[in-house]
């Protein structure tokens, strides 16, 4: 027999749906900073930068001290453990300068992937032991909002029934707990782009994976007006001889979700998933423009693609840090007009904004 223990009051209730509303209000979008040190080592590497705590500091400072105007495209920023704790060059904690800016702050929960034994190097992802004392803190802090991110691969023989609903569950578990803690929690069950499988067999799949995700928020009771959900667009492996257009991701993406998001979700924020700048903007603008119903906002929670030109304005010079903060402005501009469905791309897009960002089998 199902029975009710409600675990939510109203009041809860009203706080969460307020936050993820806030977050993805029109025009606004998710700004992910919560590259973990190994994964900003890499970024580092490639414009010959030492991956040191101080350097890491910079740059998050560069994006974090930009003109407060920025609050008019980003909603929300996901902060990695050691940056919620660093501060700027004023000496203020970097959430307060965020919270100042009107912006709210998010931080990552997961702990990465494990082997899931009996599969085809499938994973399961770490970090519920100890989550709801996390939580505790990390409110007490300055976050209002978590990630979780679980990671599927489509191959011939996966994603395996096992490894969608093991990470379903998880996913749910950490959602309920972020939720019982005053955390909206950014629910991101991430299928990779590698991989040669075409568009229909990418929305076939990730139908199959939020389907399962819902299911298991719902039998965990998540209060969905509290949540918020960080997909890949439904796109064909990098590996895939052919090529489709803008419209084609969109339709496919808007019908998938369609299929298996419930309406009560308030925004769907996407990951760029190695696409580089300027794709992830195109693309997000056509699922805006897509002639389909649209019941939740559709935005972004861009890593890479809202980084990549600012880091290479950057390089690690002090005196190109307005040369950075302009690109990154600029990236989080184009992208506050995509999620409206009013971007119209110009071709003089060059440089890091139209490189790809694809790292294979991608870890944060």
């Amino acid at each position: 027999m199902t029975h009710q223990f409600p675990t939510l009051s109203p009041e809860q209730k009203k706080a969460l749906s307020d936050t993820a509303q806030r977050i993805v209000a029109t025009g606004k979008g998710i700004l992910a900073a919560d590259e973990s040190v190994g994964t900003m080592g890499n970024r580092l590497q490639r414009i010959n930068v030492e991956n040191t705590e101080e350097n890491r500091r910079q740059f998050r400072d560069i994006l974090f001290s930009s003109d407060p105007s920025i609050n008019q495209q980003i909603g929300g920023v996901i902060f990695f453990h050691e940056t919620l704790y660093q501060k700027d060059n004023t000496g203020k904690l970097f959430p307060a300068v965020i919270k100042g800016k009107g912006i709210v702050v998010g931080i990552k929960l997961d702990k990465g992937t494990a082997p899931l034994a009996g599969t085809n190097n499938e994973t399961s992802i770490q970090g519920l032991d100890g989550l709801a004392e996390r939580c505790a803190q990390y409110k007490k802090d300055g976050a209002d909002f978590g990630k979780w991110r679980a990671v599927l691969k489509i191959t011939h023989t996966t994603p395996s029934t096992l490894a969608i609903q093991e990470n379903a569950n998880t996913l749910a578990r950490y959602a309920s707990i972020c939720q019982q803690h005053g955390l909206v929690p950014i629910v991101e069950p991430e299928i990779l782009p590698d991989g040669d499988h075409d568009l229909q067999r990418c929305q076939y799949v990730t139908e199959k994976v939020l389907s399962a995700v819902y299911k298991a928020l719902n039998d965990h009771h998540v209060y969905l007006e509290g949540t918020l959900l960080k997909p890949n667009m439904v796109t064909a492996g990098q590996a895939c001889p052919k090529k489709y257009t803008p419209q084609d991701v969109a339709m496919a993406t808007v019908t998938a979700l369609l299929r298996t998001v419930p309406a009560a979700v308030p925004g769907i924020c996407f990951l760029s998933g190695g696409q580089s700048e300027e794709e992830a903007s195109i693309n997000l603008n056509a699922i805006n423009l897509c002639p389909l119903p649209k019941p939740w906002k559709l935005t972004f929670s861009y890593g890479r693609a809202l980084q990549a030109s600012a880091l290479a304005a950057w390089s690690g010079k002090p005196e190109n840090k307005k040369a950075s903060q302009e690109a990154f402005m600029k990236r989080a501009k184009i992208n506050g007009l995509a999620c409206k469905g009013q971007y119209v791309t110009s071709e003089k897009s060059s440089g890091a904004a139209t490189q790809s960002l694809f790292s294979p089998s991608y870890t944060y």
